[in-house]
């Protein structure tokens, strides 16, 4: 028999307590823009989940706009006030893999924030919803000729290049259009944080950047190797520093101070060899959320208030002057900002040994939807939103309807013993990297994005996809 938990079911992971009532919304997920209204459903500024299920469907994203404007301004704001007094000048460029619409871009560039695209797509959607190509970077371990090519025409601000191969590639169409291409070398850090395998991005073993530990024989590192050959395309490109980024979801401030050291000490050797002060260095994004009561993220008061405490020391290590540092947050603000909202249908409780039982809620979406738990394990937390029940919680895994056994949205959580077909369930925190790796497995046509927006005024955003989108493209039809 498993070992029993701390939560009093033998099933249920040891940080998952009983909650003494399984309609507490939990404010260390459930912010601010959630509510219980007076007859116990749940609010999305102050627009309950039922009108949202009901006026544009399920499942269905929802955004909340007041809190994704909020989180981008307050992190620009965090940021540029405790780096300020150390003569930084700081930018911040959304990234927006993590979700990206017109609307988003927008929003995003109101509150003082730049745009971080990774392929054409990306760049595509910003360019159309009116960001100035100079507001723009363009990433990708992989872009094509037509993608730099319209970057380049775009006048985007920078292109963030990812190995030799690539920058040649970039001189080479820079040259075609007559032009000079801003571009800032990715350089992988050496700096291990603690995360998952597949969001880790600055260890060695990984598709992204050039290495700076130094060849066989004391060779040049490729990343300085990478500079030099930026140097010496210097008609053809503009070569404004170095970006780092150390992967997702992480905690702590030593990560980017350790990584910035790193950073700095290639930009000393290039100022020493070659007398040139590269002006800016990127140290990417991947600031955590809470996902469930067992993550613990620090405000963003505190996290821009570590860097800068670490910072100095970095600094005073160089002859130069400090460069214009830029963040990329992406997760950050988009993923406290959204929830998907889901409508219950099987519900059906499965002995899984010695009389052990698990109760599995089956909603209308699943892995389509968010692949997260399925691809890295993630975990998430529900509550019952339609509705107030008093029956006593039950540990629930809540899964989708595809045909995979690994078709799981939230793997352990307590909700009420009476949840039945119909209820609606909300998942939170799933602003970031749900819709934006959603497909359609089992032909299930994608959610539309809603967004609430000020005065309780909803919008689809995106619209939900109909079986005839589905058909629309196969061409023998």
């Amino acid at each position: 028999m498993p070992e029993q938990s701390v939560s009093g079911h033998p099933l249920a992971p040891a940080w998952l307590p009983v909650p003494p009532d399984a309609a507490t919304l939990d404010p260390v997920v459930f912010t601010s823009q959630y509510a219980r209204d007076a007859s116990g459903c749940v609010t999305v500024d102050g627009v309950p989940v039922t009108e949202l299920a009901r006026r544009h469907g399920s499942p269905a994203y929802v955004v909340s706009e007041r809190t994704f404007r909020s989180r981008a301004r307050g992190f620009r704001e965090a940021f540029e006030r405790a780096l300020s007094p150390l003569g930084v000048d700081v930018a911040v460029y959304y990234a927006s893999k993590a979700l990206l619409t017109s609307a988003v871009a927008r929003w995003a560039l109101a509150e003082g924030l730049s745009i971080d695209t990774a392929s054409g797509g990306e760049l595509a959607v910003a360019l159309a919803a009116g960001v100035p190509g100079e507001r723009i970077a363009l990433h990708g371990n992989n872009k094509s000729a037509a993608e730099i090519t319209t970057a380049l025409r775009a006048g985007v601000g920078r292109i963030v290049v990812d190995s030799l191969a690539e920058i040649e590639l970039v001189a080479a169409l820079a040259r075609e259009l007559g032009t000079r291409a801003p571009v800032m070398v990715r350089v992988t850090p050496g700096v291990h944080a603690s995360t998952h395998e597949f969001i880790a991005t600055a260890h060695e073993d990984q598709k992204f950047g050039l290495s700076l530990a130094a060849g066989a024989e004391g060779e040049d590192s490729p990343a300085l190797q990478a500079v030099v050959s930026c140097l010496d395309a210097a008609d053809a490109l503009d070569l404004r520093g170095l970006h780092c980024h150390i992967g997702s979801q992480i905690f702590a401030a030593e990560g980017f101070a350790q990584a910035a050291q790193r950073v700095l000490a290639l930009r000393e050797a290039v100022a020493s060899r070659w007398d040139v002060v590269l002006p800016e260095v990127d140290l990417g994004g991947g600031h955590g959320v809470a996902y469930t009561a067992a993550d613990s993220p620090r405000g963003v008061e505190e996290i821009a208030a570590d860097l800068a405490a670490l910072l100095p020391a970095v600094l005073e290590s160089s002859s130069l002057p400090a460069p214009h540092l830029s963040f990329e947050p992406g997760r950050y603000i988009a993923g406290p900002a959204g929830c998907t909202v889901y409508t219950v249908g099987t519900v059906k409780t499965v002995t899984v040994e010695q009389g052990v039982q698990r109760r599995y809620v089956s909603v209308d979406g699943g892995m389509s939807d968010n692949a997260r738990p399925v691809l890295y394990g993630a975990d998430y937390t529900a509550v019952l939103a339609n509705r107030v029940s008093h029956e006593a919680p039950v540990l629930s895994r809540v899964v989708g309807k595809h045909c995979e056994s690994g078709d799981v949205v939230v793997k352990d959580v307590y909700l009420p013993g009476d949840v039945q077909r119909g209820d609606l369930l909300v998942v939170p925190v799933t602003g970031a990297y749900c819709w934006s790796l959603s497909s359609n497995y089992n032909w299930l046509p994608r959610p539309g994005i809603v967004a609430v927006g000020e005065g309780g005024a909803s919008r689809e955003i995106v619209r939900r996809e109909s079986v005839a989108d589905l058909l629309a493209r196969d061409c023998e039809i």
